[in-house]
């Protein structure tokens, strides 16, 4: 059992209070929380360990909220990063009040990787699947995802972005080298013909065209 004895807010952080129990600085909570304690109050070592897990609660999800910030993260992206600080407990409620408030969604989250992938860094389906499996996204998620994903149209981007970057002497080395840079990026061997063979088309065109 304790008496609050002080409740002083921060200097630096006008959000957050000190709460002093017998005379000595105990814990911290948010302004909103320690608006319900008062000077005299008395505390029982299971009313402080309550007050300090809600706080531990809301300071993962300030976290949580600050590192989703920087770019869409999936569900297990966020928890990866909360077990750094905090332990199992803070993090599953952590996780619930972000569900709650809308901060995760692991479609919205493949959706938006999928995409990026495809506008800055075009892959095949294997990859961009060995990718979300890695952030944690299920299974349903993924197909659902990758059925409307055009194939062609990423590995052709991607063939372009290699051509540009290669000074091509032959069809040989046009399609060796450009061949394999498109399967390292996951893309299945009917689509890499394909788009090979469209690209000698047009590159066969450009030189008919410069001869002209």
């Amino acid at each position: 059992m304790g008496v609050i004895t002080a409740l002083e807010i921060q200097k630096r952080n006008k959000e957050r209070v000190n709460v002093f129990i017998d005379g000595e600085y105990a814990f911290s909570l948010t302004l909103i929380e320690a608006a319900r304690l008062k000077k005299g109050q008395q505390l029982t070592e299971q009313d402080i360990a309550e007050l300090c897990r809600v706080d531990d609660v809301h300071r993962a999800v300030d976290h949580a909220v600050r590192f989703l910030s920087y770019r869409p993260r999936s569900g297990k992206e966020v928890r990866n990063n909360l077990s750094k600080k905090f332990d199992e407990v803070v993090i599953e409620a952590a996780i619930e009040r972000l569900n709650a408030l809308g901060y995760l969604d692991d479609e919205a989250f493949a959706k938006y990787w999928v995409e990026n992938r495809h506008e800055f860094n075009p892959r095949g389906v294997m990859a961009l699947r060995y990718e979300l499996r890695q952030k944690g996204i299920a299974e349903s998620i993924i197909q659902s995802v990758l059925d409307s994903y055009d194939t062609y149209d990423a590995a052709y981007r991607a063939a372009q972005n290699k051509v540009r970057s290669l000074k091509v002497a032959d069809r040989q080395t046009f399609y060796q080298k450009v061949g394999s840079y498109l399967q390292r990026r996951g893309f299945a061997y009917d689509v890499i013909r394909d788009v090979l063979q469209q690209l000698e088309n047009e590159l066969t065109f450009k030189q008919d065209d410069e001869q002209d």
